[in-house]
């Protein structure tokens, strides 16, 4: 197995954070990893439903698994815009204000990016003032803040921000950290899986069987992409790369070993491929942690669901704070790898 570079690999991870994509506006991500699939030398193209999919031909062509790593990321979209250029919003996916804190957050609009701060209100005030309760008494929610961008409402306009603008934590906020081994960065949900897959197409070449990488669109909105390319494309297994919350009610320790579910919100994952995964980390010398989660889902168990594959399995990396600002060890990607190029080679 190749020696992963956890350098690089924090370095890739950094490129794909910094390339926003809120769900159903990908196209900043779409052109890096159309460009950056090219490169490593597999066919790759891009669906109606706005997958990016690369190809690796395996030995044996009537057989085929996907990998599959969503590139949308949750964030905010514009419900209306005052007249005094304040900006109403509504969450995106599994977002929430107080995780992002007040701050700068990046307003997608069809001619121009606006930068605006994420506004809650003052502190110093009294009951007469609404965000008096947010101090103590009541959950701030997303009808509570507003974006303040001190534009006017026909600059607003003519930057092309209107109902249905996403809205992304801004550009400046998200450059990952580095703690020791660990990386700390918003999005890594699903950014770092998308990491696994540009690795995988420069390293696995003649696997056991056809091989599709599928960075998925839409998933954070109910695995939009993964459901229109599952419909289209037979496969006999589908891994779903992930990240894995990290809480005292689940057995999942952090750290470099990945994580395999058995199960989720949407239901059970296939045993079989499970053991076959097992048995592929075995024989990479991989650890790998067990575990059964509730409040999440994948491309895998949603397409499991909807009856699009008979076999489906997570894979995924133990995270702090997930959908917030997200610490994961950089060993426990990397394995992730190891493992899926062991699986690819001898085990699918």
């Amino acid at each position: 197995m190749n020696l992963i570079d956890k350098d690089r690999l924090f370095t890739t991870i950094e490129e794909l954070v910094l390339h926003h994509s809120p769900s159903g506006v990908e196209g900043e991500i779409d052109g890096l990893l159309l460009h950056r699939f090219a490169a490593a030398g597999v066919e790759v193209w891009q669906d109606e439903a706005g997958n990016v999919i690369a190809k690796i031909p395996g030995r044996d062509g009537s057989r085929s698994v996907a990998i599959t790593a969503h590139k949308d990321e949750i964030g905010a979209v514009v419900k209306s815009i005052n007249t005094d250029g304040r900006v109403s919003i509504r969450k995106l996916g599994g977002s929430f204000p107080w995780v992002y804190g007040e701050g700068a957050v990046d307003l997608l609009g069809d001619q121009q990016t606006i930068t605006g701060i994420l506004s809650f209100g003052s502190r110093h005030v009294s009951h007469e003032s609404p965000q008096r309760a947010f101090q103590d008494d009541a959950p701030l929610k997303w009808e509570n803040t507003w974006v303040e961008t001190k534009c006017s409402f026909s600059d607003l306009e003519a930057a092309g921000i209107r109902p249905g603008t996403r809205v992304v934590v801004g550009k400046h906020r998200k450059r990952p950290l580095r703690l020791k081994d660990y990386i700390a960065s918003y999005t890594l949900d699903n950014k770092a899986s998308v990491a696994i897959l540009l690795w995988l197409a420069e390293t696995v070449r003649q696997p056991a069987v056809d091989v599709f990488l599928v960075a998925s669109a839409k998933e954070e909105v109910g695995a939009i992409g993964a459901l229109y390319f599952t419909q289209r494309q037979r496969l006999d297994a589908l891994v779903a790369l992930e990240i894995c919350p990290l809480a005292r009610e689940y057995p999942i320790v952090d750290g470099p070993a990945p994580v395999l579910l058995s199960q989720d919100a949407y239901g059970l994952y296939d045993e079989g491929l499970n053991s076959r995964l097992r048995e592929a980390a075995k024989v990479a010398g991989v650890p790998v942690q067990l575990a059964a989660i509730d409040g999440f889902g994948s491309d895998a168990s949603i397409a499991m669901k909807f009856g699009h594959v008979a076999r489906g399995a997570c894979l995924s990396f133990p995270t702090q704070n997930t959908h917030g600002y997200e610490v994961a060890h950089l060993g426990a990607i990397a394995n992730c790898i190891t493992l899926l190029e062991s699986f690819c080679q001898n085990h699918p």
